[in-house]
């Protein structure tokens, strides 16, 4: 079973957005300060001003109705859940790793990816389409395609 199961993706209601769209606004105001929360109880938290960034990440997430989950970078992903994170199907997944496109390991029989290892896989991706593109518009410019 993957670890992931315990990082299912939060889909705000409409009420939760509105929310997170107000204390994502008051948040953003503050984001260079040191970020202390309190609870309930009197005590205090300090968070990190990296925690407050990812924090207001996750509110304009929210207050634009998306779903949002976090995965820690060295969680492994069974070839399913890789799969949907690729947008890809499962059996053009297996053959990327039979490429050796990306690492991967078995447990039992079972295939096994780093969730860094598929991010980074989808990262060299986007930076390759890029690529082509940027070449494409330099190719169109130089023959005076007019795009």
């Amino acid at each position: 079973m993957s670890d992931l199961k315990a990082y299912d993706p939060v889909v705000p209601t409409e009420a939760e957005a509105r929310i997170a769209e107000e204390s994502g606004r008051i948040l953003a105001g503050h984001a260079r300060e040191e970020l202390r929360v309190q609870l309930q109880d009197g005590q205090t938290l300090v968070l990190p001003q990296s925690v407050a960034r990812l924090l207001t990440h996750i509110l304009t997430e929210m207050a634009e109705g998306n779903a949002v989950t976090m995965i820690p970078i060295h969680a492994e992903m069974t070839t399913q859940e890789a799969a949907d994170f690729l947008n890809v199907s499962r059996p053009h997944l297996i053959s990327l790793l039979e490429k050796q496109e990306m690492p991967f390991h078995k447990v039992g029989t079972h295939r096994r990816v780093r969730f860094q290892d598929v991010k980074a896989y989808k990262d060299r991706l986007f930076a390759d389409r890029s690529n082509a593109l940027d070449e494409l518009a330099r190719a169109s410019q130089e023959l005076g395609m007019g795009y």
